[in-house]
């Protein structure tokens, strides 16, 4: 039986604001943010990927920045403000990004998604009017085996057009596949 030394605690305890609630929770203090998420407050739509910080399957918003949670401890969140995917809808309401990416096909597995959700929505909340390339810049650190990206970017737009009021509608290449 190994000995617990005084100095290294069984159990650590945060409190954060989670999606809009305040929340206390108790971990082993070695857990990574993301194994806080899943394993302590059940909160699955963060997705367990390369757990080394280079596909973004992980990404939450951490005091409103994107963050690869598989690389924060959740010791030092302690007082933070955490939005993950299940903090996006408003009640009933999908978010717009939620819409568009439904809409137009830019999940096929899924598992991605919320990644891509996260790291767009704080990429709108900066820039209401980004370009493609400003998107493309913001997602360079999610990756998607499934969809080739192109129905992403143009959801982002489309959510991005949505949330400003502005009228907008698909490509036909997004819509119909390349001619």
């Amino acid at each position: 039986m190994a000995s617990r030394r005084p100095d290294h605690p069984a159990t650590a305890q945060i409190r954060l604001d989670l999606n809009g609630e305040q929340t206390t929770v108790a971990f082993a203090p070695h857990k990574t943010l993301l194994e806080v998420l899943r394993e302590d407050l059940g909160l699955t739509g963060t997705k367990h990927g390369c757990e080394l910080g280079e596909c973004g399957t992980c990404t939450v918003l951490l005091d409103g920045r994107p963050v690869l949670s598989c690389l924060v401890l959740g010791v030092a969140c302690d007082g933070a403000e955490v939005r993950t995917v299940e903090g996006m809808a408003d009640g009933p309401r999908l978010h717009p990004l939620q819409e568009t990416f439904a809409d137009l096909g830019a999940a096929q597995c899924g598992y991605c998604t919320p990644g891509f959700l996260l790291a767009s929505k704080a990429l709108l909340a900066a820039n209401a009017r980004p370009s493609r390339d400003e998107i493309k810049e913001a997602l360079a650190g999610n990756l998607c085996r499934c969809t080739g990206y192109l129905k992403i970017y143009e959801a982002v737009e489309l959510a991005a057009a949505k949330m400003r009021g502005d009228e907008a509608e698909p490509s036909e290449e997004t819509l119909y596949g390349r001619p």
